[in-house]
């Protein structure tokens, strides 16, 4: 019995041997991705992420298909809350939320359930810097302008960077901001300002600017104010940071604190949870993907600035900013702190 044994199992080793290993198939292939976006379809932040996804999947084992879902809401939060508690953590979920959203819960906001800390970051397309525009007819000049003289300015709600910026401006500065928010994006703001609704706007993106008005800057139809950076930027030296306006080394380490998120620049990532060994696969696609001629031609076509950096870099970036003394993150809590009107209430 036992020789019949030892030859039925030499048997099926031999057969076992003779039969070609088949291939695991890729994770993704015949997948789809979905990528969310916390803005509305329009803006710079919806235009970088449908950057991404016309090219990433190219370099994901499988050559999935992606898809954009725009998520807006409350600022980002409706988006942020989606990807940390309900989308799916198999892979197949990507997010990219407003950068100001993710020091809401260091400011103690009950109304976002997010860690920037524990979610999968896969990469960032650039370090940003936003500026402070304003209509080229409106009076407003400079930040000097509306430290003696309030200027009403457009912003989407309390979390965004847009409304935080002119808040913690109006209380470091000294600047008189009325902030009017309610508006679901960059290019309705935009629209209000050329039906002289608003003076202006204190906090988009650079490159977002720089891709979608700067004929509108270079003919004096919108004016860049101020940039909320500590450095001036290449072109527009005679423009002020910020910066220049602090009055103290304290004034600075909140303008450090708040500002500081721009570094993160267009970051990505997955919801916490989601298998390492995935995570690093799109990781590796995501840096493949900013060396594609195919991508990097897409990117210069639409004039998107690009200074793209990885993962661990963002974790880093985050690591840093988390661990910002509470006493800072407290002046911080205060300076943006204030009470401001929303469109429906002017409205009535």
């Amino acid at each position: 019995m036992r020789h019949l044994r030892r030859i039925l199992l030499s048997s099926l080793l031999a057969v076992a041997a003779a039969t070609p290993a088949v291939a695991q198939e890729p994770f993704y292939q015949n997948k789809q991705i979905t990528l969310v976006v916390s803005t509305a379809a329009g803006g710079g932040v919806d235009a970088y992420s449908r950057l991404l996804q016309r090219h990433l999947g190219r370099h994901i084992p499988g050559e999935p298909n992606i898809v954009v879902q725009n998520m807006p809401g409350a600022s980002g939060v409706r988006a942020a809350n989606y990807l940390y508690n309900i989308a799916p953590r198999d892979g197949l979920t990507i997010g990219h939320v407003q950068r100001g959203t993710l020091i809401e819960p260091l400011f103690g906001n009950k109304e976002i359930k997010f860690d920037a800390s524990k979610v999968g970051w896969i990469g960032s397309l650039n370090t940003e810097w936003n500026v402070a525009i304003a209509g080229g007819g409106s009076g407003l000049t400079s930040l000097e302008d509306a430290r003696t003289r309030e200027f009403p300015v457009a912003a989407e709600g309390p979390t965004a960077s847009d409304h935080i910026y002119a808040s913690v401006i109006n209380n470091v500065v000294g600047t008189k901001f009325k902030i009017i928010s309610g508006y679901s994006g960059k290019p309705e703001e935009l629209l209000a300002i050329e039906r002289g609704e608003v003076a202006g706007l204190i906090g988009w993106a650079w490159s977002s600017a720089r891709a979608i008005a700067l004929d509108r800057i270079k003919s004096g139809d919108l004016k860049v104010i101020a940039f909320l950076s500590p450095d001036k930027q290449p072109g527009f030296e005679h423009v002020p940071t910020v910066y220049d306006y602090a009055r103290s080394d304290d004034d600075r380490q909140v303008l450090d604190f708040i500002f500081g998120p721009q570094a993160l620049g267009r970051p990505h990532f997955v919801p916490p949870g989601v298998p390492a060994e995935r995570l690093e696969i799109l990781r590796k696609a995501f840096d493949a993907t900013m060396k594609d001629p195919e991508f990097l031609a897409d990117a210069e076509r639409s004039k998107m600035d690009l200074d793209p950096f990885g993962g661990a870099e963002i974790q880093s970036r985050i690591d840093k900013l988390y661990a910002t003394p509470a006493a800072v993150i407290e002046r911080a809590k205060e300076a943006r702190n204030i009470e401001t009107p929303s469109r429906r209430a002017d409205a009535r």
